[in-house]
């Protein structure tokens, strides 16, 4: 048995944490806070309390307001090029997964020459080593679903190939400082809030059903699946509920660590390919549409019946005894959670798709397809993919 702890990200944790930000040591004099394009960070004031909380710290800082869901690699490139022009000497990563992968993108290639897909392994990237140290980033999590808080990877979408791909992954793109602050994640409204919560259940369950399990990944992968699928669906009724919302927070940092001291598994990589070639799905929607089917075949390979029935019992159901229960409360979750009838087909995915989008899974993705306890064929996937077609 191994496992790698080395998860060396600070995490402050906890409601009202985003005001102790300025008696933080921070990493350089001038920062470049990203956000999405989108108007939520500045209409809740987030943007206007970090900056303020950076120049109690003797810090200035510009703001680069460009990212967009399933960040694209020209993003990444312009943001590279605006952190230089501004003589930036960290990144405060300010959103959520979105922002927080682009950073680590945007942060490398401050430091480093070439194109963002130099450095991807996987597709038609070049697999270069990242010579030149990134940039320092600083995470304030606004979300609850990818875990890029504490973990040193960020997922890119290069627009002119269809290949979304894990970036990064090297230690020094751990965030020096992570803010988990559930305040912050009060205005997030009921569908995001579901979508978010789904990708870090699902980066818990993957992590229990993978073949890299271990004692370390296995006590955070069952403490965020019962905290996740006991208070999502209180956060998805009452966005105010923040009881709910820090423990669904609680859950998603846990998952964030699953990704580092343990692996997630092909689900991810099926979802990569479904919202490479549609831009406008949203990553945890696509991972709620595929999800029963895909665990479905899991269980019915029968490679680990009881990690499937711990689960069950983890999300509620105390007398589990079946592999299906954890289907069982899977699609009650969903229901509860208002997204049981999400529909690849609103989005422009249609079946004739099916087997682009699993070869391309397998030729970007492909590691994760390692990470499974039974190998997925072109055929399986392509089968997932039809029976979760709406």
């Amino acid at each position: 048995m191994s496992f790698n702890m080395y998860v060396p990200t600070r995490v402050l944790f906890g409601a009202g944490q985003l005001s102790n930000l300025h008696a933080q040591k921070m990493p350089g004099k001038k920062a470049m806070i990203v956000i999405s394009k989108g108007k939520s960070a500045k209409a809740n004031g987030y943007l206007t309390r970090t900056e303020e909380q950076l120049q109690l710290a003797g810090v200035e800082s510009v703001v680069f307001d460009k990212v967009e869901a399933n960040p694209l690699k020209s993003t990444v490139m312009a943001g590279a090029a605006f952190a230089k022009e501004n003589q930036c000497d960290f990144i405060v990563a300010l959103g959520g997964g979105s922002t927080m992968d682009a950073s680590k993108a945007i942060a490398t290639m401050a430091t480093n020459d070439g194109d963002c897909w130099d450095y991807v392994h996987g597709g038609s990237g070049k697999e270069m080593p990242i010579e030149n140290k990134p940039l320092p980033i600083i995470a304030i999590t606004t979300t609850a679903g990818s875990g890029s808080e504490v973990d040193p990877w960020g997922v890119v979408t290069n627009e002119e190939k269809h290949e979304k791909i894990g970036f990064g992954g090297i230690d020094e793109l751990f965030p020096v400082l992570a803010i988990v602050d559930p305040e912050l994640m009060l205005t997030v409204p009921p569908k995001y809030t579901a979508y978010q919560g789904f990708d870090a259940l699902f980066h818990s369950v993957e992590g229990y059903v993978s073949k890299f399990t271990n004692l370390m990944s296995d006590m955070y992968a069952i403490t965020a699946i019962e905290n996740i699928a006991r208070n999502l669906p209180k956060a998805v009724k009452d966005g105010n509920d923040i009881d709910a919302r820090e423990k669904v927070a609680f859950g998603n940092t846990l998952s964030g660590v699953v990704m580092c001291v343990g692996a997630v598994t092909s689900q991810h990589s099926l979802e990569h390919a479904m919202s490479a070639y549609h831009q406008e799905l949203p990553h945890g929607a696509g991972l709620i549409m595929i999800s029963k089917a895909y665990f479905t075949h899991l269980i019915n390979k029968h490679v680990c019946d009881d990690r499937f029935v711990q689960m069950a019992k983890a999300m509620g159901m105390e007398d589990a005894k079946e592999p299906m229960d954890f289907i069982t409360m899977l699609v009650k979750l969903q229901e509860d959670c208002g997204v049981a009838d999400l529909k690849m087909s609103d989005y422009g995915i249609r079946p004739e798709e099916f087997e682009t989008l699993a070869k391309n899974a397998k030729e970007t993705m492909g590691g994760l397809f390692l990470c499974d306890r039974s190998e997925l064929s072109i055929e399986d996937c392509v089968a997932i993919y039809e029976a979760s077609y709406k």
